[in-house]
């Protein structure tokens, strides 16, 4: 069966539909959905069948995948994340919300989420109301992975529409919510001695530093 084709507004996302497709996170379906940045695609960071459906969609092995957490704030961060520093929580929360990726240590929970032995984790919190208000609907945040294009030009897909032509065999939702970005966010690895920006993307790192 197709994936549903969701129309969401950032500006007053449908509180129904919000549900409508929480409810199908919670079952362990996929969804696509815009961000501050590019579009995404990602499931319940509980869901370990989802999570390797998602991995076989990228074609990669879920413990070899570089998945992040969207987050609503940065509240429940440490539930996931080993202890921040005051520099590094200073950083963040100027950042965030933003088109940041934070590298973070992680905790022992996230390796068996994620069956994994990656001792890493990215935190999202995109300024973006639809992924928002679903990790908040959700009550957890949402695994997330971005969703690159094979084309030589353009990177990443921005038409929700085409994504949807793309992926509605594979998927449960896709999310209009009006043309993404195609730029990704900027990756920060806090995990040594010294930030490093890993990837230079949409977040201006000037701004924050």
């Amino acid at each position: 069966m197709a994936a549903a084709f969701i129309k969401l507004y950032p500006e007053n996302p449908d509180p129904r539909r919000i549900r409508q497709i929480v409810d199908v996170l919670r079952q362990g379906g996929i969804i696509i959905y815009p961000t501050d940045t590019i579009y995404g695609m990602g499931c319940d960071i509980f869901n370990q069948k989802a999570i390797e459906r998602i991995s076989l969609i990228k074609g990669v092995k879920p413990k070899k995948q570089n998945f992040s957490f969207i987050c609503y704030d940065l509240s429940n961060i440490a539930e996931y994340t080993r202890a921040l520093s005051t520099p590094v929580f200073k950083l963040m929360k100027k950042a965030l919300p933003g088109p940041f990726t934070f590298i973070l240590e992680a905790n022992n929970k996230v390796p068996k989420l994620l069956n994994s032995k990656k001792k890493t984790v990215g935190i999202r919190v995109p300024d973006h109301s639809i992924p928002r208000t679903l990790v908040r609907e959700l009550g957890q945040p949402i695994l997330t992975t971005s969703i690159r294009d094979e084309d030589d030009v353009i990177e990443y897909s921005t038409d929700p529409e085409l994504i949807y032509e793309k992926y509605k065999d594979l998927v449960d939702v896709v999310i209009d919510g009006g043309y993404g970005q195609n730029v990704a966010s900027t990756v920060i690895d806090c995990t040594g001695d010294q930030i490093e920006v890993l990837r230079e993307g949409l977040g201006e790192i000037s701004e924050i530093v």
